[in-house]
């Protein structure tokens, strides 16, 4: 039995071979055994890993669970090659190829869901309907932001906790207990999900996983490249996008302003749009409350993608 198994799912990885190396899938199989269980796939923010979705996991009872370590972060980090969300759209294409799925809905978190519009576009064929969570469409920045003060303004902390290290995982769990974003909602969920995030330095120390190098290419590209900008011009697949009203550490307005959200859902018209209210860019997905909302918006989309 695997320490990441739920009450509702069992918990299993499978290795993956895509350009440059193997990328590790996480697969949550209901406890049922279902043959014909729906399926699901779970796509990532950029500093995290598919231990992220635990709680969301929890909340779709007899449905297959299908959540990738993006390449440069969890047991997928040491990947050689460029990254960026054309990248990891094809490589979320070979995660389906390998496991001999067809067509399937998409749930994506934060830097996931650019991802997830990427490959709805490149793959438009595998997927067959999207749930998109505090990310996706364009966040507000200036059209001439200069690249470094981009990733600085986006980032800051989260970019500045990759060069840090740690003696063991108390201490790292430790930093993260002072953290704005958890206060009042640590769990034993998020202690295991932050305890697979840290990987020896090599030199008697533990640091959190995620490159940097593939995090400052995928801060860029997801706010700057092309491949995001052209896929939500084709957009056709029936999209939701839920929204947190706190961003990284818990701070108003969130990664999307109401005014700003208004403009944006008015230019795309198509997208559903549910806020969800009481959580921060993390907690929408990495509390019980938020991953409540996300797991029954997750269920109808996935109970439509099966009716078809």
């Amino acid at each position: 039995m695997s320490i990441h198994d739920t009450r509702t799912h069992r918990h299993r990885t499978v290795e993956v071979a895509v350009p440059g190396g193997t990328l590790t899938v996480a697969v949550w199989d209901p406890v049922d055994d279902l043959v014909d269980a729906p399926t699901a796939l779970l796509v990532h923010g950029i500093t995290a890993s598919h231990l992220a979705w635990s709680f969301v996991v929890s909340q779709l009872p007899g449905v297959r669970l299908v959540a990738p370590d993006l390449r440069g972060r969890g047991r997928s980090e040491h990947i050689d090659g460029r990254a960026g969300m054309a990248v990891h759209a094809d490589d979320l294409a070979l995660v389906l190829d390998a496991l001999g799925i067809d067509r399937v809905p998409v749930i994506a978190h934060s830097m996931g869901a650019f991802v997830a519009v990427v490959l709805a576009h490149r793959h438009a064929g595998r997927v067959s309907r999207l749930v998109l969570i505090d990310g996706g469409l364009p966040l507000d920045l200036p059209r001439d932001a200069d690249p470094d003060a981009l990733v600085s303004g986006l980032l800051g902390p989260t970019a500045a906790r990759l060069s840090m290290r740690f003696a063991d995982d108390e201490e790292y769990l430790e930093f993260w207990r002072g953290h704005p974003a958890f206060c009042g909602h640590w769990s034993e969920e998020l202690e295991r999900y932050l305890r697979y995030d840290l990987v020896d330095d090599g030199h008697g120390a533990l640091r959190p996983v995620t490159s940097y190098r593939v995090m400052i290419e995928d801060t860029l590209d997801s706010n700057m490249g092309e491949a995001v900008p052209a896929a939500l011009a084709a957009l056709r697949h029936p999209t939701t996008l839920l929204t947190a009203p706190r961003g990284y550490r818990d701070e108003p307005p969130g990664l999307y302003a109401p005014g700003y959200l208004s403009r944006l859902l008015a230019h795309y018209p198509g997208i559903a749009h549910t806020a969800v209210l009481g959580v921060n860019h993390y907690t929408i997905i990495m509390a019980p409350a938020g991953a409540r909302v996300v797991g029954s918006v997750a269920a109808q989309a996935i109970t439509r993608a099966s009716e078809r």
